[in-house]
């Protein structure tokens, strides 16, 4: 793989980001999959997510997202909430075969938000570990750690990966 510089002319924009991280994914994509480690952290990661999205669910904390957004005047996910998103985290997006290139719904919500909630599948660390104060009240204590060690799997999982992608692009040919 040829060593590829993502801060050449760092990207700002989250036009720009998705466009080197599919720029990246064609070139580097099959590659990355191959890799036996990546490989296997794609899978775990999956398993992860799914899993801390089925307590999201089981918890009612996606009915009460869902409730917010709809009902209340917006959820957290505002706009701007994309920004925190790197090439990097963008392109593991593509390796789990998200898209990235849908159109924004709303000036007030992130890029990513669709009408079925988030369409990244996996997240930044922020969107994943937040609990609003409506949310902290209503679960119990128990379903609270139940969340986020789910979560925390998650993220622990998605830092590995991040970083094993990190180490694989920068490394020489």
């Amino acid at each position: 793989m040829s060593k590829q510089s993502l801060s050449q002319s760092s990207p700002s924009s989250i036009y720009e980001k998705i466009e080197q991280a599919h720029n990246l994914f064609a070139t580097c994509g099959s590659s990355l999959i191959e890799d036996p480690q990546i490989h296997a952290l794609l899978r775990k990661l999956r398993d992860c997510i799914e899993n801390t999205n089925q307590n999201m669910v089981t918890l009612g904390v996606v009915a009460e997202c869902k409730n917010c957004e709809e009902r209340e005047g917006g959820s957290c996910c505002g706009s701007g909430i994309e920004n925190k998103y790197d090439v990097e985290l963008l392109l593991v997006n593509l390796l789990l075969e998200a898209s990235l290139r849908d159109q924004q719904p709303s000036q007030n919500s992130c890029y990513f938000l669709g009408e079925k909630g988030c369409k990244l599948t996996a997240r930044h660390v922020l969107c994943v570990n937040y609990i609003c104060q409506k949310l902290q009240k209503k679960l119990a204590g128990e379903q609270l750690i139940s969340l986020q060690t789910c979560a925390g799997e998650e993220l622990d999982t998605l830092f590995i990966l991040h970083e094993a992608i990190k180490k694989r692009l920068r490394a020489k040919p």
